[in-house]
C-alpha cells in the first residue's frame, strides 16, 4: 500500500488530497489518488526514455516522495551540497526549483511531478560526477574518449535497491589518484583564500650563491608550494638549491637545482592557475571513471613517458615522443587494446606523408621506399614514369624492415581508427630534448626492446632470448600477447603522485586553455578567478 508522509529533510506536509463533491470510501479516495500520482510521473518522465522505463517497471511508483523515501533525499540533498568540492559546475544541481516543487506538492499529482524533478536532478549529478559533466570530444577534436556513461535505468535500479548514502558515494572515481586530487583542490583553495603563494619571483634567473630580494621571494614561493621548511635565508643556499631541484622535478624541468627562466615562470604560476589545472584534472579522471585492467600501458601525453602498470605500481617507464604541434599531427586521447608487437616491422606511408615523397621518386629518388600496388611490391624499372604524375601517382609506399625503417624494429600495435601506435625509432637524439613532440602522431619509445622484453615476460620463460631470435632474422614477424593489455593515451598536465606531491606539465597542445574557458563558462568556481 502506497504510503503518503512527511517529508523529514523539509518538515513538509505531503499527505493531503483534493476535496471532492462526492463521497468516496477510504479505498476509493485511495486509488483515485494513486491514479493521479502515476498519470503526473508518466508524463513527467516521458521524455527521458530510461527514466520513463524505470518508472513503468515499478507501475509508476514514487521513489523521493514517500514516507519511506527520507534517506534518499537526505542523501541526495547532501550529495548536492558537497558538489563544488568536486569542482562540478554547482549552478547545474541548484535545489531552489526542487524544494519549490516539494513544498507545492499538497495533492498526489504534484507529488508526482516532483518525484520526478527529484529523479532528473539525481540524473544529472550521478552521470557528472561518475564520467564528467562536459563532453570533451565536441571541445577539443582530438580528445576521442568512450566516457563510461552510467544507463540511467541501471543506474536507478541499483540506487533504490541500495544504502543511498553508500551507492552515492562510489559514484566519483574510486581510484586513489582522485582522492588525492581533491585534496590538492581543497589545500589550495584555502591557500587562496590566504593570499596564495605571495609576490612572484622579480629576475629572469638565479643561480646558487645569489643573495637579494628575488631570492626572498623565490624562497617564499618554495616555502609557500611545500617545497621547504621555514626559513630567513636570503641567500640561494644549498637547501634552496634542493628545493629548486625538487621543484623541477614535479614540474618536469630539467632537474639542475638551477633557477632558470623556465624555473622562474613555473615558480611564478599562480595558485589559482594550478587550481584550474587540478580541477581539470578531476575531471579527466572522471572519464577513465572505469577498470583500467591490472596490467595496463599509460601514455601521458605531456609527460613524455609511457608506463606499464601492475596493480596499481608503476613496473616500466621509459621516455617518449609524441605527435607534432601541427593542428594536424597531433596524438588523440583514447583508450585501445594492444593485442600484438612486430618485430622487424614494415613501415606502410601513410597518404599524408607520402606525398612529400612523390615528387622525390618521380625524379629517381627515395630509393629506401618500395613502390605498392594491390599489396604487392612493383619493380620501378617495369613502370612507365611518362605516364605517372604526381596528380596520379597510382602506388603505395613502403620501407622494408631494418635499422633505418622508420618504425625501427619493434611497434605494438592495439588496431584503432587512427592509425596510432607505439614503436621504436632511428631517432634516438630525439629522447634527449625536455619537450619531446616530433612524431607524425604515433609515440615513439626510448627504450622499445626493454618494453618488449617486459610484456613477453609473461608469456615466455626467457623473453630476450625470444625477442633477440626473431630480431636478428631479420623477418618481420608477429607476436601476439597472450593477455592483450588496454591502453590509455592521455593528456594530464597536473596530478598528484603516491608521496602526494603536486606534479604540473606545460599545455603542449594548448587543450587545457580551451576546456578552461568550457567549464568556466558552465559556471565552475576557480576560486581567485571567478568566485
Amino acid at each position: 500500500m502506497l504510503r503518503f508522509a512527511k517529508l523529514s529533510l523539509l518538515s513538509l506536509a505531503l499527505a493531503g488530497t483534493p476535496m471532492v463533491s462526492v463521497m468516496l470510501t477510504p479505498n476509493q479516495a485511495e486509488a483515485q489518488a494513486f491514479s493521479a500520482l502515476r498519470q503526473a510521473i508518466a508524463e513527467a518522465s516521458s521524455e527521458q526514455e530510461q527514466l520513463a522505463a524505470f518508472y513503468r517497471e515499478r507501475d509508476f511508483q514514487p521513489i523521493w516522495t514517500t514516507a519511506d523515501a527520507a534517506d534518499r533525499r537526505n542523501a541526495l540533498f547532501s550529495a548536492l551540497a558537497e558538489a563544488s568540492n568536486h569542482g562540478l559546475p554547482t549552478s547545474r544541481y541548484d535545489t531552489t526549483d526542487l524544494v519549490a516543487a516539494f513544498q507545492s506538492a499538497t495533492n498526489p499529482y504534484e507529488m508526482g511531478r516532483a518525484d520526478v524533478q527529484a529523479s532528473l536532478l539525481f540524473l544529472q549529478y550521478a552521470q557528472d560526477i561518475h564520467s564528467g559533466f562536459l563532453e570533451p570530444g565536441d571541445i577539443v577534436g582530438d580528445i576521442v574518449h568512450t566516457l563510461p556513461r552510467r544507463d540511467p535505468l541501471e543506474l536507478f535500479t541499483e540506487f533504490v535497491d541500495a544504502n543511498p548514502f553508500e551507492y552515492i558515494s562510489t559514484l566519483p572515481p574510486q581510484h586513489p589518484e582522485y582522492t588525492r586530487l581533491m585534496r590538492a583542490k581543497l589545500h589550495l583553495e584555502r591557500l587562496i583564500d590566504d593570499g596564495g603563494y605571495g609576490p612572484t619571483v622579480a629576475a629572469g634567473s638565479l643561480a646558487p650563491g645569489a643573495t637579494g630580494n628575488a631570492v626572498v621571494q623565490l624562497r617564499n614561493r618554495l616555502m609557500a608550494m611545500g617545497y621547504l621548511e621555514r626559513s630567513a635565508t636570503a641567500t640561494y643556499d644549498a637547501r634552496l638549491q634542493q628545493a629548486v631541484l625538487e621543484f623541477q622535478v614535479d614540474n618536469g624541468i630539467n632537474a639542475d637545482g638551477i633557477a632558470g627562466g623556465e624555473t622562474i615562470r613555473a615558480v611564478n604560476r599562480s595558485a589559482s592557475d594550478h587550481l584550474s589545472e587540478v580541477i581539470l584534472a578531476m575531471e579527466r579522471q572522471r572519464w577513465l571513471n572505469f577498470e583500467r585492467g591490472p596490467r595496463h600501458i599509460f601514455v601521458n601525453l605531456p609527460d613524455f613517458h609511457v608506463r606499464v602498470i601492475d596493480d596499481g605500481e608503476v613496473t616500466f617507464i621509459t621516455r617518449s615522443v609524441i605527435g607534432s604541434t601541427a593542428s594536424d599531427r597531433r596524438t588523440p586521447e583514447f583508450s585501445d587494446t594492444m593485442e600484438h608487437m612486430v618485430i622487424n616491422p614494415s613501415w606502410y606511408v601513410p597518404r599524408s606523408i607520402a606525398r612529400g615523397y612523390i615528387g622525390s621518386i618521380l625524379a629517381g629518388g627515395a630509393n629506401h621506399l618500395q613502390l605498392m600496388a594491390n599489396g604487392r611490391p612493383v619493380n620501378r624499372a617495369n613502370v612507365d614514369w611518362t605516364r605517372v604524375s604526381a596528380s596520379n601517382f597510382p602506388f603505395d609506399l613502403r620501407q622494408p624492415p631494418g635499422p633505418s625503417n622508420a618504425l625501427g624494429l619493434v611497434k605494438f600495435m592495439f588496431p584503432n581508427q587512427w592509425n596510432i601506435y607505439l614503436h621504436d625509432s632511428p631517432d634516438q637524439h630525439l629522447m634527449t630534448h625536455e619537450v619531446r613532440a616530433y612524431s607524425a602522431g604515433c609515440v615513439r619509445l626510448d627504450d622499445p626492446f626493454d618494453l618488449a622484453y617486459h610484456l613477453l615476460a609473461a608469456q615466455e620463460s626467457d623473453p630476450v632470448s625470444f625477442f633477440d631470435t626473431i630480431l636478428n632474422s631479420g623477418r618481420e614477424t608477429q607476436v601476439n600477447l597472450d593477455t592483450p593489455l588496454p591502453v590509455h593515451i592521455v593528456y594530464w598536465t597536473s596530478w598528484v603522485d603516491t608521496e602526494g606531491r603536486l606534479n604540473f606539465r606545460n599545455d603542449i597542445y594548448g587543450r587545457n586553455a580551451v576546456l578552461r574557458q568550457a567549464i568556466q563558462n558552465l559556471g565552475v568556481e576557480i576560486r581567485g578567478v571567478n568566485s
